[in-house]
């Protein structure tokens, strides 16, 4: 199943309906969306984002980020919020090729887990909350991205191998994210193999952590953000099919990254 959307410029765009839960339900497509930087957001692109009725944009980058490469256009149809969820800035492509991709990307997402506690709380607040569809975004959509797909799809109750996969559909996207790269570094290559790149290894060992130090995933969503039961059940009303039968995601589906 491809659950990329087709733009130009976006590369990580993803729709994240589909996943079935344990109590047999099913996420709905076009309600929860996953992408790379929306500030490149151009033309076509514009229109076709706008053709997704998105309600909400959550922007997970620092603030020198933005300054530098921008932000999504103000729009009237949608509500931008900036939660900056990463607090200790590390630069990926200059990397030693012999640090290994999956223990040293899980223990920086560990350390966002616990630094940025305030705002992915706020962001699952958001997600619960909001009127329409939703996307959440950071530079590349793979990151700070798939660390708040994954903790909202565990809250829905999607199993661990699915998240899993999910975060591993970056793949996909890595030779048009490290064409980005080479374009705005001309001549360059990135340091690091494991820049742009998102193997299975990673989200397993960060989930595990999780699980080691807070008894479970749903244990640190309790215990560290305060993601009460009652959330939990907003999110659920929000984003899983109430009927229990598969749904499929929105037609907005089409296309690869």
């Amino acid at each position: 199943m491809n659950r990329h959307l087709a733009f130009e410029r976006l590369h990580n765009f993803r729709d994240l309906g589909g996943y079935r839960s344990a109590d047999g339900r099913t996420v709905r497509g076009g309600r929860l969306f996953r992408s790379d930087s929306l500030g490149k957001l151009r033309g076509e692109d514009w229109t076709r984002f706008l053709g997704l009725g998105i309600g909400t944009v959550i922007d997970l980058r620092y603030p020198w980020e933005i300054d530098a490469k921008g932000r999504i256009p103000a729009h009237p149809s949608f509500r931008y919020h900036h939660l900056s969820i990463e607090h200790r800035p590390y630069d990926q492509p200059s990397l030693g090729p012999e640090v290994e991709t999956g223990p040293f990307l899980a223990e920086r997402y560990l350390e966002v887990a616990h630094d940025g506690v305030g705002e992915l709380r706020q962001a699952l607040e958001v997600i619960a909350v909001a009127d329409g569809p939703v996307v959440f975004h950071c530079a590349s959509g793979k990151d700070r991205t798939g660390l708040l797909a994954a903790l909202v799809l565990a809250a829905l109750g999607v199993p661990e191998a699915d998240i899993i996969e999910d975060f591993t559909l970056t793949e996909r996207a890595t030779e048009r994210l490290l064409a980005d790269w080479r374009a705005e570094h001309p001549g360059q290559e990135p340091v690091w193999p494991g820049y742009g790149r998102a193997p299975a290894d990673v989200m397993r060992r960060f989930l595990a952590a999780l699980t080691r130090q807070h008894g479970s995933v749903r244990g640190y969503l309790s215990g560290m953000l305060g993601v009460d039961d009652e959330m939990v059940a907003m999110l659920r009303r929000k984003l899983l099919d109430p009927s229990g039968e598969p749904a499929d995601p929105s037609g907005a589906r089409v296309g690869a990254a």
